[in-house]
């Protein structure tokens, strides 16, 4: 299998499985009026490209081979996105990058031949040169042929989580519309428990991911129109024990986890984001969740806890040869932590789920947060570990 060589390395919708992929404009035609050029490169050696609606200005650029700072300007009046391809492997992008605005992207490359996605997926490509200016590349150097497969593995599961996500939702949602609040309660955190494990996948979306799961205080008030989603809900069975006012918020909700599991089938995922995303999950339940701000109302905290610990572990598992021969001393630490974790959650499990967290003391939230603190750590060392910083 081929390896690909640029250092920082994010991966496209790989092989067949997903056959998500839009059609590939023709690389071979002539680049639209644009001739190769020098880049407009600034005093602080950054590269200037701009993305718009039909294309890439300009559609072809020439770069010295090793660490180049890209500066990304949107000329347009949507969210697009910008990215340097070897082959179908997205070697690294930068997406949603707002309207009028500029955003940076440092990457190391390899001498050779690069294709550029230019704003849309379906505009032309453009070409991107690289070359040979005596760069060696570091030893450790992701090896793509040996991370391919768990990437694919990945993008199946997390397929499959968003698929029940729908599913679920869709269950929830009918018993909001219909009044049934114990049914809907009932229902809260388990339909939950498949958006918690593809969080860092989820949060790509900068749209979908706060209109899905934003919470109270990234808005003037808990009525702020703009507050919709699962919390917005929960609000109202917890606090209100009503949903007279939220079942439009409800098929808004519905709408956009069709929308999320559309946008996965269509995502190119990049290594970094995933192997690095167990660390995320963790982090995000030692940086905030184990406060309690996540389910403040239906302090059903400890299932998302465990949903994020489970997405964790879905990615040790998929990458845990390759890990184990870069460093198995690391990986064992991990699998001791994850059991510590595991246990210690464990002891709260019921019948139908989890204790709710008001349930725990504050001597119990801090024996949890210590070990949830040290498994973040250790998870965080992956990316270096596989040679994706």
């Amino acid at each position: 299998m081929l390896k690909i060589k640029p250092l920082a390395l994010s991966i496209a919708s790989i092989l067949a499985l997903a056959a998500c992929q839009p059609p590939a404009a023709d690389n071979s035609a002539p680049a639209q009026n644009n001739n190769a050029a020098a880049p407009a490169v600034n005093a602080d050696g950054t590269v200037n490209i701009a993305v718009n609606d039909a294309q890439c200005e300009p559609m072809e650029l020439t770069v010295p081979s090793g660490k180049t700072t890209f500066n990304i300007v949107n000329n347009s009046a949507r969210k697009l996105e910008w990215e340097i391809l070897e082959g179908v492997m997205v070697v690294d992008e930068r997406e949603n990058i707002a309207p009028g605005l500029t955003d940076k992207m440092t990457v190391t490359l390899l001498p050779g031949e690069y294709a550029m996605t230019c704003g849309l997926l379906t505009n032309p490509r453009g070409k991107l040169i690289v070359t040979d200016s005596g760069f060696q590349a570091p030893e450790n150097l992701a090896d793509m042929s040996k991370l391919a497969q768990p990437l694919a593995d990945y993008k199946v599961y997390v397929q499959g989580e968003a698929k029940v996500l729908v599913e679920k939702t869709d269950a929830f949602v009918a018993a909001v519309k219909a009044g049934e609040i114990d049914k809907a309660k009932a229902m809260f955190a388990d339909t939950r428990t498949h958006y918690e494990r593809i969080e860092p996948i989820a949060e790509l979306f900068g749209e979908l991911d706060p209109a899905i799961d934003a919470r109270e205080d990234d808005f003037k008030s808990v009525t702020d129109p703009e507050f919709t989603g699962f919390h917005r809900i929960e609000y109202a069975l917890w606090e209100k024990n009503s949903v007279d006012d939220v079942k439009e918020t409800a098929d808004k909700l519905a709408a956009d986890v069709k929308a999320l599991a559309a946008e996965i089938d269509a995502l190119n995922f990049p290594p970094h984001k995933v192997v690095g995303g167990a660390a995320v999950l963790i982090e995000e339940v030692a940086g905030s969740k184990i406060s309690g701000e996540e389910d403040r109302y239906s302090k059903t905290d400890l299932s998302d806890f465990k949903a994020n610990v489970e997405g964790a572990e879905k990615i040790v598992e998929l990458f845990r040869a390759v890990i184990n021969e870069k460093d198995p001393a690391l990986l064992q630490t991990v699998d001791g932590n994850l059991k510590t974790v595991n246990d210690i959650l464990a002891k709260y499990k019921t019948a139908d789920g989890f204790q709710t967290y008001d349930k725990l003391s504050e001597e119990d939230r801090k024996n949890l947060a210590a070990p949830i603190n040290t498994l973040a750590e250790e998870l965080a060392k992956f990316r270096g570990t596989l040679g994706l910083n």
